[in-house]
């Protein structure tokens, strides 16, 4: 596989791939961050995911057969390495670790979006943005100034919260009255984690 892969470049911003594409090969990400979204009923943006280094895009679709159902945008520049789909399809034919490896990767993807499913249903929307808050901090880590690696605009938080922009903007000014977190334009940094934690969990 190794020696069939290229290796591509994306800036932030570009689209990796996007909603009703056919794919012909799988990315996995070795450096960068992007998201995974899906346009709703009303053509609303709704984030699902984010990827970043070491994990693989497009598979399901290879899969499946099927055309790709989310849209993948970079959100930092990014470095990923393109497999062609008979590559994996023959490795699934031939190595049996590497299917139970991609059998366990799917569970793992069904497990997180149930996960994910549930949240949306029984938290509400300031115990979803705590949520939000602490994974984003646990995923991508922290900057040198102590702020999230990860830059989302007031939009996009909104989209993985699962609100209105205004509601989103709204919370996160509560949230940093309340001292949970510190904002700088669209540097965000988590200054109570255990004060979310308990936020999260209706306490």
């Amino acid at each position: 596989m190794s020696k069939e892969k290229d290796v591509l470049n994306f800036k932030k911003g570009d689209v990796i791939f996007k909603e009703g594409n056919a794919i012909n090969g799988v990315y996995c990400v070795k450096h960068g961050i992007c998201k995974l979204s899906k346009l709703n009923a009303n053509g609303k943006e709704q984030i699902v995911r984010f990827m970043k280094g070491g994990d693989m895009l497009g598979y399901r679709s290879i899969l499946s057969d099927e055309p790709v159902t989310l849209t993948v945008t970079a959100l930092k520049d990014m470095e990923a390495c393109y497999i062609p789909k008979k590559e994996i399809l023959d490795a699934i034919k031939e190595n049996p670790k590497f299917s139970l490896d991609m059998m366990k990767t799917v569970c793992g993807d069904l497990r997180d979006a149930n996960a994910s499913l549930s949240n949306m249903a029984q938290k509400s929307v300031k115990e979803r943005l705590a949520d939000t808050m602490i994974f984003l901090k646990e995923t991508f880590g922290e900057d040198k100034d102590g702020y999230l690696d990860i830059v989302l605009t007031r939009e996009e938080i909104a989209s993985v919260v699962g609100t209105a922009t205004e509601s989103a903007i709204r919370l996160l000014s509560e949230f940093k009255k309340k001292g949970f977190i510190e904002l700088t334009g669209k540097r965000l940094k988590v200054i109570d984690e255990v004060g979310l934690l308990k936020l999260s969990q209706g306490f």
